[in-house]
């Protein structure tokens, strides 16, 4: 199954123990397929540094940590428009050029969609209880 995550759900993942640090640790035990793209990360490491003010170190050792569970790819800009942010067209675009199943995210805004071009858009703790028997 191939998945990808928004920004959010990455920094909730380095920055609490809970479920988006444990989803992580499924992508890393390869339980499903991460995407991310340039976008995602370029947003992430700008997110550590602007408003955790992480050092570059630990900024390179997350996105490190980041890139050995997940699968690059370079999306074109797929969307347009379809949520307020900008930002987050570039986050549909990646999971459409993923065939994602699933689009896990914390963002309101994309969660109200639901679904986008058979793309799931679901929170962390949904995609966690996937997991569930």
């Amino acid at each position: 199954m191939n998945v990808v995550f928004d920004t959010n759900v990455l920094i909730s993942a380095f920055i609490t123990e809970g479920v988006c640090s444990g989803l992580l640790l499924r992508a890393r035990k390869s339980e499903f397929n991460l995407f991310i793209c340039p976008a995602i990360i370029e947003e992430f490491k700008n997110v550590l540094f602007t408003k955790l003010r992480a050092s570059k170190t630990l900024i390179d050792e997350t996105v490190s940590i980041i890139s050995e569970a997940s699968l690059m790819i370079y999306p074109a800009n797929a969307v347009h428009n379809i949520v307020r942010d900008p930002d987050d067209d570039k986050i549909l675009s990646c999971a459409v050029f993923a065939k994602a199943s699933y689009l896990v995210s914390g963002d309101k805004d994309l969660l109200e969609i639901a679904e986008f071009r058979n793309i799931k858009i679901i929170t962390p703790r949904d995609f966690e209880a996937c997991f569930e028997n």
